[in-house]
C-alpha cells in the first residue's frame, strides 16, 4: 500500500469478524512497531498480545472505550519501560510512535484497529497493570484493538489551513 494512501484511509475500526489473526501477520505488526523512531533510540517499548478470549472480555470492561475488544481477536498492549528510559514522556512518545506504526501496518495488511489511550488516566493505567501482572517499571501506554473490518468507514476531510504557521504564531 503506498504511503500516503495508508496515512489518508486509515480509520478506527470498532467492529470486527470472526477471523483470526495468524502469527506470522502478528509478528510484521510488532515489527512495524520496533521501527519506529524513539527518543534517543532507546526502543524503550515492551509489547504484550493477547488474544485468549476471557482476557479480551475481562479488558473490555476495566476500560471505558474498549468495548469493541469483545469482537477483536486480538489486542497489543504498548507498553512504556521505565528501566530502559526513566522519563514518563519519553516512553509515552515512543510508543505513542509505535502504536502508530502499527496502526498504520494493520491497514496496509487489511486489518482494521482502534487505539485505546490508555496512559495518562491512572486509573486505566493501574487496572490494567494489575490484571496483567506488569512489572513496576513497566507503564501501559496504549492498547489496541485489531481484527478483519467488519465495518466501512469513509475518509473525512481532516487538512486545516487554519491550523498552520509559518516561522512563528
Amino acid at each position: 500500500m503506498e504511503t500516503f494512501e495508508a496515512i489518508f484511509n486509515r480509520r478506527s475500526i470498532r467492529k470486527y469478524s470472526d477471523k483470526p489473526i495468524s502469527e506470522d501477520i502478528r509478528t510484521e505488526l510488532l515489527k512495524a512497531a520496533m521501527y519506529a523512531p524513539s527518543a534517543r533510540n532507546y526502543r524503550s517499548w515492551q509489547f504484550i498480545v493477547i488474544d485468549d478470549r476471557k482476557m479480551l472480555d475481562d479488558l473490555s470492561a476495566l476500560h471505558p472505550y474498549a468495548k469493541m475488544l469483545k469482537q477483536a481477536p486480538l489486542a497489543i498492549l504498548v507498553c512504556g519501560d521505565k528501566s530502559i528510559e526513566p522519563e514518563e514522556g519519553y516512553n509515552a512518545v515512543n510508543c505513542s510512535a509505535a502504536t502508530q506504526n502499527i496502526l498504520l501496518a494493520a491497514h496496509a495488511m487489511g486489518l482494521g484497529s482502534v487505539w485505546l489511550g490508555v496512559y495518562p488516566r491512572e486509573a486505566r493505567m493501574k487496572d490494567i497493570a494489575a490484571y496483567l501482572k506488569l512489572p513496576a517499571h513497566i507503564m501501559p501506554i496504549n492498547l489496541i484493538a485489531l481484527g478483519y473490518p467488519d465495518e466501512v468507514k469513509t475518509k473525512p476531510e481532516r487538512f486545516e489551513e487554519e491550523k498552520v504557521h509559518l516561522n512563528g504564531w
